[in-house]
């Protein structure tokens, strides 16, 4: 449950909070394009580290670590997936390569993790919607998707409160066989999904109250406007992107191996 804190926004005041959402999506596709562009150990460490500077600048450095550790679990899966894969395609022996391979891996999915969890979380659902409205998405489908990002937080909550009465009856969630594990969520995943098509029910008769659909052309009471640091941000995000792929490109980066002891 601690990865879905990565989207919780976190209202605060903070340059990264005043950017534009429209730049801090491009920002966040940035650093995902760059992460699929590297394999390389050393510029997937150099990608992560900038991140650092802008979780800085945000002011939600509890709030992302907790996200990260979040997803510790998959971290471990992705790594020791490709460190099977790559043990087996080795003729079953484990070299450097291999070793080094499955941490870029992990280490990638991290930076993928860490970029949208930024976003997420001082990017306020809110004006997520607007950005999309003014990126001529259909609004229906901005709600749709404004509404889903808002209530994963929310659902999180729910199943961390099913988990504590579960136990406080005796249900030991974390023991046993993995099948065991398995079957010891079902208590918790039954209420959770009857909570979550009951509060479907209650959004669609309140929407329906408010005679959701009534009107095509909507009117919104903040206006989002791009502002000069906004351009900086994005001609920045542009001159780093175009630099990435001309050295993706032409320059040949350094490789760092994990001695095998």
């Amino acid at each position: 449950m601690k990865a879905l804190e990565g989207m919780r926004f976190k209202r605060t005041s903070s340059p990264m909070h005043r950017l534009d959402p429209r730049v801090k999506f491009v920002v966040s596709c940035a650093v995902f394009l760059l992460g699929v562009m590297f394999t390389e150990l050393l510029p997937l460490i150099v990608l992560l580290t900038s991140q650092l500077f802008l979780v800085y600048f945000a002011r939600v450095h509890k709030e992302w670590l907790q996200s990260l550790r979040g997803s510790l679990v998959l971290v471990a899966v992705i790594f020791l997936t490709n460190l099977i894969v790559g043990y087996a395609s080795a003729g079953f022996r484990l070299t450097s390569n291999v070793l080094t391979y499955s941490v870029s891996m992990a280490l990638r999915f991290v930076t993928l993790v860490a970029s949208f969890s930024v976003f997420f979380l001082t990017t306020s659902p809110d004006d997520l919607g607007l950005a999309l409205e003014r990126s001529h998405f259909p609004y229906e489908f901005s709600f749709a998707f404004t509404t889903a990002v808002r209530f994963v937080p929310v659902l999180a909550d729910e199943a961390q409160t099913i988990i504590d009465a579960q136990r406080s009856r005796g249900l030991e969630v974390e023991k046993g066989s993995f099948v065991k594990r398995i079957r010891n969520y079902l208590p918790i995943l039954i209420p959770l999904i009857v909570n979550a098509i009951r509060r479907s029910l209650e959004l669609a008769e309140a929407m329906e109250s408010r005679a959701f659909g009534a009107k095509k052309h909507r009117t919104n009471l903040f206006v989002l406007k791009i502002k000069a640091a906004d351009y900086i941000a994005l001609a920045v995000v542009l001159v780093v992107l175009a630099v990435s792929i001309y050295i993706r490109l032409y320059v040949h980066i350094p490789v760092i191996a994990i001695p095998m002891f």
